[in-house]
């Protein structure tokens, strides 16, 4: 088997074309991608409801109807929560953004005071956020203020004032009401996409189009089994003392390796060249490019595993990788996309991939946040291997 990957590494080296593909390639691409995503951070196209956790910590009427009223809203769906897991799921990046009431809320109004209200958010989705707040705001100066501060300018001008007209105190409150307004304000705080200087540009540039490259790469090793069956070199090596296995074995070790190599130079390129910071979890790093590494590779062979000609492997992985990469966030960033969209990409590769590093280097989670999808792309890679290996027995060791 050791020999066999010999021979195919030596083989793919002497092959000019093929390392300029798979090493040059990809980084021009991401060159590309970094510059086009430039302000990426600051669009998001969604049609979709914003998802908002609402933590009530006040439970008063007034803080009652900003909920009612925010949830009544077409683009707004309100999830209640607590502080501390609202701020937990806007980290993991379950959701983009908490709005917090805090206690005294009502006493703030009734006292003229600034509003204790917060809204933490993930920097990515400033656009979103933006235009979330301004919502926010205008709920905020709607009925739930003015009521409060018309019953207490009405109450105290009927007290020093009997007789004073309903004009002047129509004109007094409009006055009164712009004046408390401008105290109305929410405290905005990013608690995503602050503990390093990486932009999400560049991490969408470097995850997206070296998943997608490697893709490309490891279908080519893929196709080069039924090259090799083909031009007879399968028959030839089964009448050796080699086993069928060890062919197969050698492929997937092949396809292996390069995947690492080829993911860890990209990697090594957007560091040296693009000035991403690669120390934010150097453990998680590792094993979040074995396991893409893995999940990927298997899934080349399996794709040359279920046709029967190089032409059929070539045209079926084209189409299956461009899919899976369009919808898995390669090409268009995952938060752009419509909701049923992000539901489908759970299937591809690419989703996995990609958030595993968005994990890494813009929500900057621990190992123990990471591995979920670390085991999910190393239980994809078992699935495809061992569906590879029951195909390869079926089909190219009977042909």
């Amino acid at each position: 088997m050791f020999k066999l990957f010999k021979k195919d590494l030596i083989l793919f080296f002497h092959d000019q074309r093929s390392v300029i593909l798979t090493f040059l390639l990809p980084v021009i691409l991401i060159t590309l991608f970094a510059f086009a995503y430039g302000s990426i951070g600051a669009y998001d196209g969604s049609s979709e409801p914003v998802r908002l956790l609402v933590t009530d910590l006040d439970n008063t009427m007034p803080s009652t109807e900003i909920i009612n009223k925010l949830d009544s809203l077409e683009d707004i769906k309100t999830v209640a929560s607590d502080s501390i897991e609202a701020k937990e799921l806007v980290i993991k990046g379950k959701y983009a953004c908490a709005l917090i009431i805090y206690k005294g809320y009502q006493d703030s109004l009734e006292n003229g005071k600034s509003t204790p209200v917060e809204l933490i958010y993930d920097r990515s989705r400033e656009m979103e956020i933006g235009i979330l707040q301004q919502d926010l705001m205008s709920i905020l100066m709607s009925s739930t203020s003015e009521i409060i501060v018309k019953k207490s300018i009405e109450k105290y001008l009927h007290k020093q004032f009997p007789g004073i007209s309903a004009g002047n105190i129509d004109n007094i409150l409009g006055q009164a009401i712009k004046k408390e307004n401008n105290k109305l304000s929410i405290k905005r705080t990013p608690v995503v996409g602050v503990k390093n200087d990486t932009k999400l540009g560049l991490i969408q540039a470097v995850a997206g189009t070296a998943i997608l490259m490697l893709l490309f790469s490891v279908a080519g090793v893929g196709t080069s089994i039924l090259e090799e069956k083909e031009n007879g070199t399968i028959n030839r090596l089964l009448y050796s003392p080699l086993k069928g296995s060890a062919i197969l074995y050698s492929k997937m070790l092949f396809a292996f390796f390069i995947s690492m190599i080829q993911l860890t130079a990209m990697f090594l390129f957007a560091w040296l060249i693009l000035n991403m910071d690669m120390r934010v979890n150097i453990p998680g790093l590792v094993l979040m490019i074995i396991a893409t590494s893995f999940a990927v590779s298997s899934l080349g062979i399996f794709l040359a595993a279920v046709v029967k000609t190089r032409q059929q492997a070539q045209n079926l992985s084209t189409i299956i990788i461009l899919v899976m990469s369009a919808i898995g966030g390669s090409m268009i960033p995952l938060f752009i996309m419509p909701s049923i969209l992000q539901k489908i990409a759970l299937l591809s590769v690419n989703y996995w991939g990609i958030q595993g590093f968005y994990d890494l280097f813009w929500r900057v989670l621990p190992l123990k946040e990471i591995l979920p999808k670390i085991f999910i792309l190393t239980g994809i890679g078992i699935f495809m291997t061992l569906s590879s290996i029951l195909l390869f027995k079926n089909r190219i060791m009977k042909l």
